[in-house]
């Protein structure tokens, strides 16, 4: 009887190696240069701020070619949270400045601006829209909105039709650039003349609210429109009409900025009525 010497077999659960297995976790490329400065594209970031409020179709159209590069709808450069970050701090000391109750409240706004107006609220609306586009604009059945897995991040090789959860935050973060400028920058300059009584005041006060949303949606759309396995995006233009609506409506008496002005959001306690 000749001895037999067995090798023990190892448990494969969904065909996968330890090898593919240790390929199929990979740190988003976002984190990565989270603080490799000198990698990131200023630049080009810089150009899409301008080019949002010009000619916002432009800055989508170049997606298509990162995605033949990189594999990826997602563009894994931190450099336009940063620079619109960079912007809403300038915002920010201004609006304390000019409105807020001393230093440590003017850094309660800065703070405020910055981690809860901008990166938190559009963390939040990325995370939103990343589930209901992902489920209802999805590939389905002409004529009817579909459903379609999702990967918070696409892998190599996988995934060419998923929405990613890291598109949705470039989306996200480009569609704030008009928010602040219409509510963070011309708002501020025409505080003194948004705040009369007047109902031109008020008028041209609520017009900046509608614009600047109207601008977040239209972008928005743009955004999701340029993916091409995503069907129906004209739905995500439908809060235009409501916008459009509560703005009239607003004009018989409801001065926005009065209840809506950033600084107001930021909790400060102020030194003059804004």
């Amino acid at each position: 009887m000749n001895p037999q010497i067995s090798l023990q077999r190892h448990a494969n659960f969904g065909g996968t190696t330890p090898s593919s297995r240790k390929q199929g976790f990979r740190m988003p490329a976002f984190f990565k240069r989270l603080f490799k400065f000198p990698q990131m594209d200023f630049e080009t970031a810089v150009w899409e701020m301008g080019s949002l409020i010009i000619a916002p179709k432009k800055v989508f159209r170049s997606i298509y070619y990162h995605k033949q590069t990189k594999n990826t709808w997602h563009r894994p450069d931190p450099s336009f949270t940063y620079l619109l970050s960079f912007f809403f701090f300038l915002t920010a000391l201004a609006w304390g400045s000019a409105y807020a109750d001393g230093f440590s409240q003017t850094l309660r706004v800065t703070l405020v601006f910055i981690f809860l107006h901008f990166l938190l609220l559009s963390l939040l609306i990325a995370t939103l829209f990343y589930f209901l586009v992902g489920r209802l604009l999805g590939p389905g059945v002409k004529g009817l909105p579909g459903r379609r897995r999702q990967g918070l991040f696409d892998m190599e090789g996988e995934g060419a039709n998923e929405l990613e959860f890291g598109y949705c935050w470039d989306v996200a973060i480009r569609a704030f650039v008009p928010v602040w400028v219409f509510l963070y920058v011309v708002q501020f300059l025409l505080m003194p003349v948004i705040a009369s009584k007047h109902w031109v005041s008020l008028a041209l006060g609520n017009t900046l609210y509608l614009i600047a949303l109207n601008y977040y949606f239209i972008i928005t759309f743009l955004g999701y429109n340029a993916l091409p396995f995503l069907h129906h995006t004209e739905l995500l233009l439908a809060p235009i009409a409501v916008c459009t609506i509560l703005w009239f409506a607003s004009l018989f008496g409801l001065n926005l900025p009065k209840h809506l002005a950033p600084i107001l959001w930021a909790g400060a306690k102020l030194r003059k009525d804004v």
